[in-house]
């Protein structure tokens, strides 16, 4: 019975499994990405993300005031200092780097000729001596200590302005906007033509446009950069543009074709017999009818003209005012490869345009991509 149109296959379960998984998968490194960018350096570098909520424990050492920085007192000296930072909280300290939880805050520590050292529960140390101290170096004092969790938006304050992020966020909106657009006007009207116009040659254009699916562009790179070099567009928006345009229009006409020509056929040989003109129909009848397969192929262009760096690195300029998030993103990787604070919360910048134009679109994505599967042209 599971193979009979309309019964309930019992490995559905398998499937919302998988599903969920799958989700789950994607999902989580998403969120750790997001906890990770509000955090600072030193709380990325003592705990994961997962850990951001909850005070993180750290153990280091720093070094007491030296001679030079001592006091009389009495009958001997004393130098005094605090051994934390602000925000910390001590929880053990010791002397040496075989026991550094030795004492508790508070506890006095005997030392050698005399000397005693005494570290409070707010960092502050006390380190006395009978004599005069001479070491030109300070004793190291080990901590361990306990920070409070801590969420601050001055790595994305950091990133959109030191870093150059905010010039090149509105340079990735200035390449994509117009590289989406421009593709779905043109592949309409290609579409519309091949879908329901007869002419000489439409078997044989179709043929070129499925054949040109599987062309890689990086074939076309240099000689296309070439092209526009000799006919005077050279490195510039204009060139990016075309060159997006014409590495998305084989997969936009496809895509809306296949939608176009599964519309009911009745309409449109209806609204010639009243008269409408071919642009009328196009224009009335197929574009609204059309939308889901528009938003589905606007859903792929965008997210991967958005996401480009090899063809941004082709056909625009490598100064900071014309580079796209993604050729930010290759610098700071090799400019900050350890201010992981920073990269997280340039690499959360950068998808979150992506995630918000996909879920706002998705209900369209997967109509527009069945669109033609059963019935076609």
């Amino acid at each position: 019975m599971e193979n009979i149109a309309g019964t309930r296959s019992s490995l559905v379960w398998a499937v919302n499994l998988a599903a969920a998984f799958l989700v789950i998968l994607w999902t989580i490194p998403t969120f750790g990405l997001l906890v990770s960018s509000f955090r600072d350096r030193d709380q990325i570098a003592t705990s994961g993300w997962w850990q951001a909520g909850s005070a993180s424990t750290a153990s280091a050492f720093v070094r007491a005031g030296s001679a030079a920085d001592q006091q009389p007192e009495g009958d001997g000296f004393v130098i005094t200092g605090s051994a934390l930072s602000g925000g910390q909280s001590l929880k053990a300290w010791g002397t040496n780097s075989r026991s550094p939880e030795e004492f508790a805050p508070g506890d006095t520590a005997a030392l050698k000729d005399g000397q005693t050292l005494t570290v409070a529960a707010d960092g502050s140390y006390r380190l006395t001596s009978p004599t005069e101290f001479t070491e030109s170096r300070g004793m190291r004092i080990f901590v361990t200590t306990s920070t409070p969790p801590r969420f601050t938006t001055e790595n994305y304050g950091r990133v959109f302005g030191a870093e150059g992020l905010g010039r090149a966020f509105l340079n990735t909106f200035t390449v994509t906007i117009p590289a989406t657009v421009i593709p779905i006007l043109i592949a309409a009207f290609a579409a519309y033509a091949l879908a329901w116009m007869d002419f000489p040659g439409r078997a044989l254009l179709i043929a070129c446009v499925v054949g040109l699916l599987v062309v890689p562009l990086q074939l076309a790179l240099i000689p296309l950069l070439k092209l526009h070099n000799d006919i005077g567009l050279g490195k510039g928006y204009m060139g990016i543009w075309l060159a997006h345009t014409g590495f998305g229009l084989p997969l936009a006409i496809y895509l809306l074709r296949n939608y176009m020509v599964g519309l009911p056929k009745e309409i449109i040989e209806s609204a010639r017999v009243d008269g409408a003109t071919e642009f009328d129909i196009f224009r009335r009848i197929i574009l609204p009818l059309s939308f889901p397969a528009l938003a589905s192929f606007a859903i792929f262009q965008f997210l991967w003209v958005w996401n480009d760096l090899l063809v941004a690195t082709v056909f625009l300029g490598n100064s900071r005012d014309q580079l796209v998030m993604t050729g930010v993103l290759r610098e700071l990787l090799g400019s900050r490869g350890g201010d992981w604070e920073i990269l997280a919360a340039s690499a959360f910048i950068s998808i979150a345009v992506p995630l918000i134009v996909f879920f706002s679109m998705q209900k369209y994505l997967v109509r527009g991509l069945l669109a033609g599967s059963v019935k076609g042209g």
